[in-house]
């Protein structure tokens, strides 16, 4: 006996199209992240130039993305213009940077009430627009797309008659950006926002061999920014490691920036990027060169998740993934966000803790190297002593400066003793880190900025008392000082020192 059919009711349910898309504009795009978004469908259109033209006119200002890419006809068009056409799920060309189908819509509809496309394909011209307010006014609430441009901006359009193919991008009534009170000012600054954060976003395809992307703004070229300075020859980095999941190959590449004294003024203000130095260390997470995840390090620690902290500002790491794994990377529709998966976590905080070792200790002495002559250490004034929760820095009495006042202290050992005692205790580190990260800046120490003349005079003072009074040999004193911090940093110095002293010295 065959069992009774279950019968299950259903209903047609389509979202409210004016409801909808109201909704959708608050997923969280900034205007620089909104139009990186158009800027990948140039760029999967095998766009070569794209051209974004930002016209000030209070609040009948616009913004135009014109690319010289495939194109599309009508068909195309329409599709490329609904909502949902496409399913995340399928399999996307090598090339593709999209996912959800969804890009073109909502990172426009995040700044503007208004988007027109017009493109361009074998000389047939095809325009579609959304238009927020339409929708807002219809009694039935459908879904409207409305053919053409709006009758007031058939002039904007003008650009694709040069083009043989092509697509235009157009955002009208940018009701999220020109707000009130808004200025032409702010809308300057904007470019230069939106500029700084492409240069980053697409470095890769602007610095790139195949021919590289031209990208303008306001007919100037967005000059790409690297984050690796890897052009640098003091810029520390590993081997490409290649780690394989489930989602298949990725790349991953260490990188130890130099430090300030290593750079100068002009390039170590460029290399901070977009957000500066402390803010921009971390992963950067690509996906086919396209930049995602710009500094961050993906939720990864030893126990608890690492914070972005100054002492590991010169930390950067370029990791590749394929566009076949935006799901298991939880990549969201923003591009803006990635969590590694959890088969390759260790590994990755393997490699980001060396890392972040290699830039603490070049942090900490000033891109300088600590070890000369093989594996003789160089002997430093301070130490630290770390205890049951707790890190004290204590004066190194066996540093040459400090050891050859101490033997001759005689009765005033007690004193001076207690003096370095109360310099111990009295380091102002609190103030050195507050002055450090609120200010961006690093003590001056080493005998940074000063004159050779200056560090000679101190120098030969120790050199002296090491030749005359503890019986060493010329070299031998050299040596020991080329070992010395702060000396270390001046071999040159160190070098010039006589091999006999004369009687005023």
């Amino acid at each position: 006996m065959s069992k009774p059919r279950t019968i299950t009711r259903s209903r047609l349910a389509p979202p409210r199209a004016g409801a909808m898309l109201e909704a959708l504009r608050g997923l969280g795009y900034s205007p620089a992240s909104a139009l990186a978004d158009i800027i990948d469908n140039s760029i999967a259109a095998r766009a070569s130039r794209v051209d974004l033209q930002f016209a000030w006119k209070g609040s009948e200002s616009y913004i135009a993305i014109l690319d010289n890419g495939e194109g599309m006809d009508e068909r195309e068009l329409e599709r490329a213009m609904r909502l949902g056409e496409m399913n995340p799920l399928d399999q996307r060309a090598s090339h593709d940077l999209g996912r959800f189908g969804l890009g073109l819509k909502t990172a426009s509809f995040s700044q503007c009430r208004r988007l027109t496309v017009a493109s361009k394909q074998a000389a047939l011209l095809s325009c579609l627009r959304w238009d927020l307010d339409v929708l807002a006014a219809s009694e039935d609430d459908g879904w409207y797309l409305l053919e053409g441009p709006s009758e007031g901006s058939k002039v904007l359009m003008a650009p694709m008659e040069r083009l043989e193919r092509g697509t235009l991008v157009l955002w009208e009534q940018l009701d999220r950006l020109v707000t009130p009170g808004f200025s032409e000012q702010n809308f300057l600054d904007l470019i230069d926002a939106v500029e700084r954060h492409l240069a980053m976003v697409f470095h890769r395809y602007l610095e790139g061999v195949r021919p590289p992307l031209r990208l303008t703004i306001n007919g100037r070229s967005v000059v790409p920014w690297d984050p690796f300075l890897s052009n640098h020859p003091a810029t520390w980095s590993s081997p490409v490691e290649r780690l394989n999941t489930a989602g298949g190959r990725i790349e991953v590449q260490c990188y130890i920036l130099p430090h300030k004294d290593r750079l100068d003024q002009e390039v170590h203000e460029r290399a901070a990027g977009p957000d500066g130095w402390t803010a921009q260390q971390g992963f950067y997470v690509y996906r086919n060169r396209r930049l995602l995840v710009a500094g961050s390090w993906l939720g990864l620690g030893q126990g608890r998740a690492w914070t972005k902290e100054e002492a590991h500002r010169l930390a950067r790491i370029r990791l590749d993934i394929s566009n076949s794994a935006d799901a298991e990377w939880k990549i969201d529709i923003r591009k803006s966000r990635a969590r590694p998966p959890v088969s390759i976590r260790a590994s990755l905080t393997r490699l980001a803790e060396d890392t972040r070792a290699k830039a603490r200790r070049v942090f900490a002495h000033r891109g300088q190297v600590i070890r000369l002559g093989g594996s003789q250490p160089v002997v430093q004034a301070w130490r630290v002593e770390h205890g049951q929760g707790s890190i004290r820095y204590r004066i190194d009495d066996t540093h040459p400066a400090v050891r050859q006042v101490l033997d001759e202290a005689g009765s005033l050992l007690p004193q001076l003793k207690a003096m370095l005692r109360v310099i111990e205790e009295t380091v102002p580190v609190q103030r050195i880190w507050l002055d450090t990260t609120e200010g961006r800046e690093t003590p001056r120490t080493g005998f940074a900025g000063e004159s050779p003349a200056e560090v000679r005079e101190i120098l030969e003072v120790m050199y002296r008392n090491l030749v005359s009074r503890k019986g060493l040999d010329a070299p031998r004193a050299r040596e020991l000082l080329l070992h010395t911090e702060p000396f270390h940093n001046y071999p040159d110095l160190v070098a010039s020192l006589p091999d006999v002293l004369s009687e005023t010295e």
